[in-house]
């Protein structure tokens, strides 16, 4: 017969076993509310924590890369030092990564491909954290054959070039497109007529119309629509570009080099749509019609959420073949490089990350 010590000393580990228990489902059942918040789009208190930790140490300058391609060399570079106390915040699907590039306070983004991620991720970065302006950066196609792979441009200005109005077939060029009368599309911008790169027979395309983006400033009033085809970079980052011009890069990967070292130059015009661009034809009109250089997926997305919210961008973009051709790496290290450059020229103010 058990004695009435081992009897109490049974008890106790049946107490401390059914502790432990509740301890283990109270953490589970916890993690499923995180989740849950996570699933619903909800912050939750850990990372609102961590939000409001950090934007106490801004404003910060706020970083989007594309994809891994262009984000991994410059997080791998000597010139991005991440925050080691807090170095990321991983929410909605994002990892917004906190540092400093030439002891400039910043938090760095990747958006993923096409227009919604970019403009997905720069609303959550513009929305969760204190910035004082947006940089954009990585490789783009080209239309303009004056210049070449590692190229490095900065477009005065940005448009989504994939909002189209699609007439039907047999509609003239002088008929109105549905819903013009209500003001939804225009025919100001100009279209693009299919059968001028037709080969002999009818075309059923018709021809598309290019459309202006329906915007809601934050300045404006709430559901009163703005209606807005080129976005305007900054202008302070704009004239701040110009000192660029004379960067030097690399010509040459290993042996291999190209006709002339790469320069940065100043463009007026860069277009994105959700659409990879690799039809030469394509590209010439382009050119013609919108005297675009920089062809892109990205940036537009950037630039609208940007004008939206009345925060200062810019956009560096090199100049690139497939991306994955002997020289893309080049251009993609170009790009960095002049990213880190103009960064280095903005005025040092406001953010408290910067003496840490």
């Amino acid at each position: 017969m058990r004695s009435i010590k081992e009897r109490v000393r049974e008890r106790e580990r049946e107490g401390e076993v059914m502790a432990h228990f509740f301890i283990g489902l109270l953490v589970v059942i916890l993690s499923i509310g995180n989740v849950i918040e996570e699933a619903n789009g909800e912050i939750s208190q850990t990372v609102l924590s961590q939000i409001e930790r950090m934007n106490k140490r801004g404003p910060y300058l706020g970083i989007l890369a594309p994809n891994n391609f262009e984000l991994n060399p410059l997080l791998a570079s000597k010139a991005y030092v991440p925050y080691p106390p807090l170095p990321f915040i991983d929410f909605a699907g994002k990892r917004f990564r906190f540092g400093k590039i030439l002891k400039e306070g910043v938090v760095i983004v990747m958006t993923g491909l096409g227009m919604v991620n970019a403009g997905v991720a720069t609303q959550l970065l513009v929305s969760l954290f204190r910035l004082k302006g947006v940089l954009h950066y990585g490789i783009a196609g080209n239309a303009d054959v004056n210049l070449q792979i590692g190229d490095v441009t900065i477009p005065n200005f940005w448009a989504h070039s994939g909002l189209w109005n699609w007439q039907r077939y047999g509609d003239g060029i002088d008929k109105e497109l549905a819903l013009e009368a209500a003001g939804d599309y225009t025919r100001d911008i100009g279209y693009l007529q299919f059968s001028n790169y037709n080969n002999g027979s009818d075309n059923l395309l018709n021809r598309v119309w290019y459309q202006p983006e329906e915007i809601f400033p934050v300045t404006g009033t709430p559901e009163v629509r703005e209606h807005v085809f080129w976005i305007p970079v900054d202008k302070s980052y704009f004239d701040l570009a110009r000192q660029l011009e004379d960067t030097e890069l690399p010509q040459c990967v290993n042996t291999t080099c190209l006709p002339r070292p790469p320069k940065v130059t100043i463009v007026d015009r860069g277009v994105s749509a959700s659409v990879f661009v690799a039809n030469a034809a394509y590209r010439t009109f382009l050119r013609s019609k919108f005297n675009v250089t920089a062809i892109d997926m990205e940036s537009a997305a950037v630039a609208l959420i940007c004008h939206q919210q009345s925060l200062p961008y810019i956009v560096i973009r090199a100049l690139s073949g497939s991306g994955s051709d002997l020289f893309g790496r080049l251009a993609v290290q170009n790009s960095i490089d002049v990213l880190v450059k103009f960064v280095g020229l903005l005025p040092r103010h406001g953010s408290k990350i910067q003496s840490e």
